[in-house]
Parts: structure tokens; sequence; C-alpha cells
């Protein structure tokens, strides 16, 4: 359904995205996973009809997205960070009009309509005007504008940004009732949006993606699947340089501690290996107390910090291009 094959995006001296590939099944909801300044929005943007590449080729339902960007948009559904709303005007009637941009017939228009309320819940504020809505449902109406030609494909980028936890969960749940019927990219930053609602995750980093399998595969296959938690006393940034030392250590990072003065840290190891009782000795020997020490199942937040954190230390440190409003 969605191709996309070494694509590139340079301004200047300094690109964007670089030899991005990746395949999105038919039905199939894919997680473009990345941090601020990845490359995220740049990539949607293309992927939508509205920035031509430097380099590389997608397609999207067999139409080419530089050859053919008109039926390109035509045939996608975009709900950019900002959702492209018309404050004055009411639901319904911002509903129609989208219907009719996008190419629906005057017959099928109001059908179109009623569908896209009702697959967001929107039919008890038809009346109303976008501009009173809250956040959460002028999101609604984003995704419904998405949906209102019945597209085979829907890009959303970062959906869920400032909403709270309820209207997250809401989004959520409907992103997902669109799999099947609807084949999705769900550009985010946010961890949890992407392993509670998409089948497979695309991890690009600095403008090139560095991994792609489901989010189960990932955390087996980068991580060993598994790792430690470890409470200690002492300056946890001097006990993060003595594990980093430790053979067979891939990561260590600080998670949030109730203590003062007794640091909680998490030490992702290589697959296969089995340090902990190097790391018990590497931190007595460095005059750490140690309090506790368990074993844990490595997350995606893990595969991620590993992914985006060897990059960093391969590549060196080149400002990320935002030309263009690209903030993802």
């Amino acid at each position: 359904m969605i191709e996309v094959e070494h694509l590139s995006k340079i301004y200047g001296s300094t690109a964007a995205i670089t030899d991005v590939t990746f395949s999105v099944e038919p039905g199939e909801i894919l997680g473009f996973l990345g941090p601020n300044g990845a490359g995220k929005t740049t990539t949607m943007r293309i992927l939508a009809g509205y920035l031509p590449a430097t380099n590389g080729k997608a397609k999207i339902a067999g139409y080419d997205v530089h050859e053919n960007s008109l039926a390109i948009r035509q045939k996608i559904g975009y709900l950019p960070e900002t959702p492209p709303l018309y404050p004055e005007m009411t639901v319904e009637g911002f509903l129609h009009f989208v219907a009719r941009i996008k190419g629906v017939s005057a017959g099928d228009r109001r059908q179109k309509v009623e569908a896209a309320m009702q697959r967001c819940n929107l039919q008890e504020k038809r009346k109303v005007i976008i501009r009173k809505l809250s956040k959460g449902y002028r999101q609604r109406v984003g995704i419904a504008q998405a949906i209102v030609h019945d597209p085979p494909a829907i890009i959303l980028d970062e959906p869920t940004v400032g909403l709270d936890p309820r209207q997250i969960i809401d989004v959520r749940n409907l992103i997902k009732s669109l799999a099947g019927t609807h084949t999705i990219i769900l550009s985010t930053h946010i961890l949890p949006e992407v392993s509670m609602t998409c089948s497979r995750v695309a991890i690009i980093n600095r403008g090139k993606v560095v991994a792609i399998n489901t989010p189960e595969n990932l955390m087996t296959q980068l991580t060993g699947g598994s790792g430690y938690e470890l409470e200690i006393t002492g300056e946890a940034a001097l006990a993060k340089q003595v594990l980093q030392n430790v053979s067979g250590v891939i990561l260590v990072e600080s998670m949030p501690t109730s203590y003062q003065n007794r640091p909680h840290l998490r030490v992702i190891s290589e697959p296969g290996t089995e340090p902990g009782k190097d790391i018990a000795a590497a931190l007595i020997r460095g005059g750490f107390d140690l309090y506790e020490m368990r074993r844990v199942s490595a997350s995606l937040e893990d595969v991620f910090l590993q992914l985006t954190t060897e990059e960093k230390n391969l590549q060196p440190e080149t400002d990320t291009a935002e030309t263009e409003g690209e903030n993802a």
C-alpha cells in the first residue's frame, strides 16, 4: 500500500532525511517513532505530497507521490501536527466542505460526512462552531477530515500532542478502530502511543531509519529482552560512568526515585550476556552501596534510547534541519 525507497531531503548542506526506506502493508498501523528533529515531519510531508523529495521515490496505492501529487491528496487522509481547521465553521459544515474539495460526489457527500462524524463520535457536536470545541474534540474533527473521503491510507503526525490523558486514550482508541479498513502511518515521539497502537514500528534518528520491526521483536533482538534495575547510594553520574565500562553493558539510564541520595538506575545488557555479578562487583569496587538489584524485562523505551544513543555516538554533531517548519 505504501512503499518508500531511498527517500532523501536536503536543505542546503544539511540532510533532513537520508536514504529512508520502509513499506506499510494494507490495513496496518506503522508507528514512525523518533526524537524531535529526527525527520518525522519531513517524511510525512513528502508522503502527503506537500514537500518534494531531493532523491528517492514513494508510492501510495500505486501512485508516485511526486508525479501524481494531486491524485495522492485524494488517496490519502492527512492530519498534520496542527489540524487544518476553519474555526468559524460548524463541524458538519467544515466536513462537507472538505468532502467536496476531496472529490466526494454530491450524492455521496452526506453519507460520507455522517460516517466520519459517527466514527469520530462527533454527532452531538455537528452544529457547534469549531473554535468553541475543546482541544480533544478539535483533534477528533482533524481526524474526521482526514477520513471523510474514505481514503485507503491515512498519515497522522503527532495526533495526541497537547491532549490530556483522557483525550489521549480516546484518540488512541479511535486510531486503533481505523486499522484494517485503512493503512495508517502514525508519526510520534511518544513511546506508549507506539506500543499500544501500532503493529510495527520504524525508528528514525538524525534523518535515518535505524530499525523497523514489531515492538516485541525489537525489544528481544536489540536488547536481549532483559536488563537490571539498581538502587544505590552515591553520585548517579559517577555510577553511570562505572557501569558503562562493565563488559556486556550497552545502556545505563537514570530512573525516577522517591529517595534522596539513593539513585535508581536501569542497565541494559547485550543479547546473550549475564553481567549481573560484574555490575555488582564494579559498584562495590567504586565505593557504592548496592541496596537493590533486580532483573527486569526490556521496554520499547530501552530500544529507543539504545538506538538513538548509538547513532549519536557514531555520527558527528550537526544541526538538524528545521527548515520549512520541520519539528519532528
